[in-house]
């Protein structure tokens, strides 16, 4: 049986027609503007973009997930040891043992990033107004005056030994203010180079560390009752989960004015890091032309994370957040920011750290004599 060839279409320029042939209805595609078609696309193209980046951040995040598990693990067998302290040491021991799984870099970049901004605007979900002026403003005025000559007095002094770029300012944040997630809020206006932003995470975790063995040991001999060592633990210690390390081994009195003191400090991030913005957008805009400075993206006036901080700050002042509501987002904020300083942490080369980092060191462990001395005079003079 011969199978014949399809017949060929007429051609309207042939046949003298100004209409194309008729097509059955399959043949007419819908119009590329028509909405349902874009719609399709649209949806199509986010799922593919999805589906791209879970497959290049899985294997980083799922060494997160498993590291922040381990850290809470820790946490469990040694209360002394934050979850954010074991997440850092586990994410240096990872780091340089070189046990990170092959295209891990992605994932952890989200997580010290994008998971970061997130658990730092949570934060302020810790913070109601009315604890903090509950103080005091004796208390208060010591706060500020602990806060602000650790951050101008670490930075003087960073600038004189000569530490390399934002090393200095990254430094005093952490030390000055709430440690390690300090120092990521800060790089998130400053976009600092790597090697300083994991510089100040080394040191302000090994100095907080350190103050969890430390100042136990100092309450009695410091001549303290049980409410000031509270008061100096949370005015001086880094981290929220060392300061409370600290503070608990005094009894609950010292705990709850620790964390009140502490949480103040907290609060201070805000306007410093919008300072921060502020100034190095007005410097930018001063060392480049009119044209440049028009074609080229400034940074928020106020950071959107910080902008979050200050709106969870307001809304538990408000007295609407349930109480149940508040302690279960505190748990997701530390998982948060038990991954991100997982990721940063990841990023420590300490034979680098070793062979640069003497100078960084010796700076660090001035602001936290520098902290401990004002916060302790404070203390004593008010209490």
């Amino acid at each position: 049986m011969t199978i014949l060839p399809p017949a060929p279409r007429p051609d309207s320029r042939l046949t003298g027609s100004s209409h194309p042939p008729a097509t059955g209805p399959a043949e007419h595609p819908a119009p590329a503007g028509h909405p349902g078609t874009a719609g399709r696309a649209g949806v199509a193209g986010r799922a593919a973009a999805l589906a791209t980046w879970a497959r290049a951040a899985g294997p980083g995040l799922g060494a997160v997930a498993v590291a922040v598990g381990v850290a809470w693990a820790v946490n469990l067998a040694l209360p002394a040891m934050s979850p954010l302290t074991a997440a850092v040491a586990l994410g240096v021991l990872a780091g340089n043992l070189r046990l990170l799984p092959t295209g891990a870099r992605p994932g952890l970049n989200f997580a010290g990033k994008k998971l970061m901004r997130i658990g730092i605007a949570l934060l302020g979900l810790k913070l109601a107004l009315g604890d903090v002026l509950a103080l005091g403003w004796q208390t208060l005025a010591v706060v500020v005056v602990v806060v602000a000559a650790t951050f101008f007095g670490t930075q003087w002094l960073g600038r004189r030994l000569g530490l390399p770029g934002d090393q200095p300012l990254l430094i005093a944040t952490g030390f000055s203010i709430c440690g390690a997630s300090a120092v990521a809020a800060m790089n998130g206006v400053t976009d600092s180079e790597e090697e300083d932003v994991v510089t100040a995470v080394a040191m302000v975790t090994l100095c907080g560390s350190l103050a969890i063995a430390l100042l136990p040991v100092l309450h009695h001999p410091l001549g303290l009752t049980d409410l000031q060592f509270g008061r100096w633990t949370g005015a001086s210690v880094h981290d929220v989960g060392q300061v409370v390390a600290v503070a608990q081994t005094a009894g609950p009195t010292a705990l709850a004015q620790a964390v009140v003191v502490k949480l103040m400090r907290v609060a201070l991030l805000a306007p410093i890091v919008t300072g921060v913005a502020v100034a190095r957008r007005r410097a930018r805009a001063a060392t480049t032309t009119e044209t440049a400075a028009t074609s080229t993206k400034r940074p928020p006036l106020v950071p959107l994370f910080i902008a979050g901080f200050l709106g969870f700050v307001l809304l538990r002042t408000t007295g609407a957040v349930p109480t149940s509501v508040v302690n279960a987002t505190e748990q997701v904020d530390e998982l948060l920011m038990a991954a991100a300083l997982f990721a940063l942490g990841t990023t420590v080369n300490i034979r680098s750290l070793l062979r640069t980092g003497r100078r960084a060191l010796v700076v660090a462990g001035a602001s936290w004599l520098l902290i401990a001395l004002i916060a302790y005079a404070g203390v004593r003079a008010t209490t």
